[in-house]
């Protein structure tokens, strides 16, 4: 069911360049779908996605701006389903530039949702963060607002077949600017490795669970909801010292050469994430790999009511952290992208 869907059908992906939306657009192309429309600012990136993908038949590549509506309105014209992976998404970028993160991350999803209804879009889903739960920081206050619009798009439609939802990760390993290519690139210079606070916990996930939850609540979506896959999580101080010494040999060091030094909490930055909120928890379906949040408590099915918890996941002992990484193969720096 899940990939039947995509055949033969138009999708657009916004920031489909991006770590998440690359992914998803990558995955895409192996469903049979007549195109793929990738729509990004850069196109230096589209250039490298295309080359990447041996310029798949199906792909289009659309230089494009979120903020731009009547841009969106051309790149949605004629499209089934749509993939909003768009945003700004970096904590420190996003707490300096509130007024550029709000123009993206709210308008943007804003441009998206009139564009998606006056098209006549059969589905968009947004892509989230935990930071959106309880958010400290503007990154995560726009997310949050990114979720909000998409679940009243449900009603701001009319009577527009145009549904929305949204899925919600934890951290990707190995997305631009996250932990795993960065400690890469410090071990790779001899360190030292700067962690802002041993103490601190995150949500895990691979990039090919991320991309499987989006395909799939796509295809389960019905309106409103907030999908929420179950992640691991970690002490970041036990990741980081794991990732230490599966590298240092890697790169002709030994791991008690590697310098870790504490830097201190950045600017919005959390101690410990969450997956959804105690109210969430009351309106959330449970199954084997995620949490389904709906708009109204009365929409969750009986027999589901009351499963989902919002208490944080237990946290992984460095054994479990080991395997996690070694299983997703992220051990093996050689494979993870050049940056840091």
């Amino acid at each position: 069911m899940t990939e039947s869907i995509y055949r033969g059908r138009t999708i657009v992906v916004t920031g489909g360049t991006g770590s998440i939306g690359s992914a998803i657009v990558e995955a895409l192309l192996g469903l049979e779908p007549h195109a793929v429309r990738v729509v990004s600012r850069d196109d230096s990136k589209q250039f490298e996605l295309a080359q990447r993908l041996r310029s798949s038949a199906a792909i289009r590549m659309l230089i494009g701006d979120v903020r731009n509506r009547e841009r969106m309105q051309r790149a949605l014209a004629g499209a089934d389903f749509v993939f909003h992976a768009a945003a700004m998404k970096h904590v420190p970028a996003a707490e300096f530039n509130p007024f550029e993160a709000t123009e993206t991350n709210v308008h943007g999803t804003e441009n998206v949702v009139e564009a998606a209804i006056d098209a006549g879009v059969e589905k968009v889903l947004a892509i989230s963060t935990d930071k959106a739960v309880d958010p400290t920081n503007v990154m995560g206050a726009t997310k949050l607002l990114t979720e909000r619009l998409m679940s009243a798009a449900e009603s701001y439609k009319g009577g527009s077949r145009t549904h929305f939802a949204s899925v919600r990760f934890g951290n990707v390993i190995g997305s631009r600017g996250s932990l795993v290519p960065l400690i890469r690139g410090q071990v790779a210079r001899g360190g030292p490795v700067t962690i802002t606070d041993p103490e601190m916990t995150r949500y895990l996930m691979p990039i090919g669970d991320a991309v499987q939850l989006c395909l799939e609540a796509m295809a389960r979506m019905q309106g409103g909801e907030v999908f929420i896959l179950k992640m691991p999580r970690v002490r970041v101080g036990d990741l980081v010292e794991v990732l230490v010494e599966a590298y240092a040999p890697q790169f002709g060091y030994r791991p008690d050469e590697i310098e870790i030094e504490v830097i201190g909490t950045r600017p919005g930055e959390k101690a410990h994430e969450a997956l959804m909120t105690a109210e969430e928890a009351e309106r959330a379906s449970v199954d084997d790999r995620m949490y389904i949040v709906r708009a109204l408590a009365s929409e969750v099915p009986p027999a589901a009511r009351g499963e989902a918890e919002a208490a944080p996941q237990p946290v992984l002992d460095r054994s479990e952290v080991r395997d996690l990484l070694a299983d997703a193969d992220w051990l093996h720096p050689e494979i993870l992208p050049s940056m840091g």
